[in-house]
């Protein structure tokens, strides 16, 4: 089961130092076992800082954060994280790199290679296995980071912006790839986008944060049947509700980005 519950959560960067920026404010939110939540937001606003502390690579700075009822307090194999860029190891081949969390468990290395090989053929790079991380494209890079996550029996996929840096036509098939792999799964998805249409196509709910410090402005349920269908009059209808709720909150982030550097200018 992969529950993570986020209590009246404050991040706060620098604290007590003239740099002090409150980041998140009073965050309250539940992920649902098994649900595919996305949060989006303006630059700045937080997204990636929450997902991290949902990873437990930072803690909050006063909140809650719990996952299946017990508090986050460092990084688990329940919970993986995958980046923009894939994060796998140059120097070891593909099979090697899907196996790697379970070499740090122990696992014996035929137990490990045939989990290895299952997952592989899950996410179509069976015949990839002894191929090395320069050799494949980014999507097939961010397949095996998920497969690597999955391998491992995480509970909870935690994504920031995983195909950000992909062409659209692959962006759009990985996403397709994503949504295969995660039903019927029983796996947990918290992904971050900036990607309106990425959003809607994806989730069973969207989080909207405001500009800095992220606050939660709405949750949308997007009741819509998968496949979803870009075109339709409903994923045009949730597209305008997105885009009204962003227009202000990206503006008031460029407000806060040009008040930034105005500073920095001064002070030289």
């Amino acid at each position: 089961m992969g529950e993570i519950v986020v209590k009246d959560l404050n991040k706060v960067w620098g604290i007590d130092t003239p740099d002090e920026v409150l980041t998140l404010d009073h965050i309250n939110l539940t992920v649902r076992p098994g649900e595919f939540l996305v949060i989006i937001g303006p630059s700045g606003c937080g997204k990636s800082t929450l997902l991290n502390m949902m990873a437990g690579l930072d803690t909050p700075t006063s909140g809650l954060l719990l996952h299946n009822g017990q508090p986050v307090s460092g990084p688990s194999p329940d919970r993986s994280l995958i980046f923009q860029q894939p994060s796998l190891l140059p120097w070891q081949s593909l099979i090697d790199n899907v196996a790697f969390g379970l070499t740090l468990k122990g696992i014996s290395r035929k137990e490990r290679y045939r989990r290895a090989q299952q997952y592989l053929r899950n996410v179509g790079l069976h015949g990839f296995a002894n191929k090395y991380p320069h050799q494949l494209s980014g999507g097939m890079q961010q397949r095996a980071s998920i497969a690597r996550a999955l391998c491992l029996g995480t509970d909870i996929l935690l994504m920031d912006e995983p195909f950000a840096a992909l062409d659209v036509q692959t962006r759009f098939k990985m996403q397709e790839f994503l949504l295969e792999i995660w039903q019927g799964s029983g796996k947990t998805v918290v992904f971050v986008t900036h990607h309106i249409d990425e959003a809607i196509f994806l989730a069973d709910r969207v989080v909207i944060l405001t500009s800095r410090p992220g606050r939660i402005l709405d949750v949308v349920d997007i009741d819509m049947a998968r496949p979803r269908n870009v075109a339709s009059s409903s994923f045009e209808h949730h597209r305008s509700i997105f885009v009204n709720h962003l227009r202000s909150e990206v503006t008031k982030a460029f407000e806060q980005q040009e008040l930034v550097e105005m500073f920095d200018t001064s002070i030289k």
